[in-house]
């Protein structure tokens, strides 16, 4: 039997497009978000115990991918992963590329605390969120670690693509207009190259949003250098 998925819930972030984005959760654990109940599940109870886990797992939806088929019948079996260069393709199982049948994430995100607002009821204030701004959630499920963990699984070609941070090159006038809360958050961000992985031209000038913020730089591999911060 079909069963139509409803939304709980949405992410609130300071990313409001993809560029930018960890590509994956908890590499930026600096990040704050904000996750707010739909109507129908603002019930304090759905919540009762959640207090009592470090983490949570989040199932959502990659709500700004277009692609036809999406309902199982008209599906590619591979994608290219960006992290191997965008041109070797590896099975759409083996990966977490957006393009997949049922086009639904999976992160693990610190759980800072639970706050009761009278205006929407409980929200979950997490960090380390690999989310866009309004991401639909599908569901919540606490990370429980002995039965979630295993540090000696293989890794699969994920472990040809080590984590690769860059040295972060800022001058202090361009930083004032950060909001100290945030520098943190905006320097791991950086810090974690979010170019395309197979850009590699040091006089490229890239752009992305962030809390408002439009930020330019440039990688002149292993340093990225701010080049202009302004207010949107």
């Amino acid at each position: 039997m079909a069963y139509t998925l409803a939304q709980i819930a949405h992410i609130e972030t300071d990313f409001s497009e993809k560029f930018g984005i960890p590509r994956q959760s908890g590499l930026v654990e600096e990040l704050r978000a904000r996750i707010v109940f739909e109507p129908e599940f603002r019930s304090p109870d759905a919540v009762r115990g959640l207090d009592g886990y470090d983490y949570i797992w989040l199932v959502w939806q990659f709500s700004t991918v277009v692609q036809a088929g999406q309902d199982g019948t008209n599906w590619r079996p591979t994608v290219r992963p960006p992290r191997l260069g965008g041109n070797t393709r590896m099975g759409v199982f083996a990966t977490r590329s957006p393009f997949r049948p049922n086009p639904l994430g999976l992160s693990s995100v610190k759980l800072e605390g639970i706050e009761m607002r009278p205006e929407v009821g409980p929200v979950l204030l997490v960090r380390g969120a690999d989310l866009m701004d309004g991401t639909p959630i599908y569901d919540i499920k606490p990370y429980i670690p002995y039965a979630d963990c295993h540090p000696d699984a293989a890794e699969g070609f994920t472990g040809q693509t080590r984590r690769h941070l860059l040295e972060v090159s800022c001058p202090e006038e361009l930083w004032a207009a950060v909001p100290q809360a945030d520098r943190d958050a905006l320097r791991g961000v950086l810090a974690n190259d979010p170019r395309p992985s197979y850009q590699h031209d040091p006089a490229r000038v890239y752009g992305m949003e962030f809390g408002g913020l439009e930020v330019h730089f440039t990688v002149d591999d292993p340093v990225l250098t701010v080049r202009d911060i302004t207010r949107r």
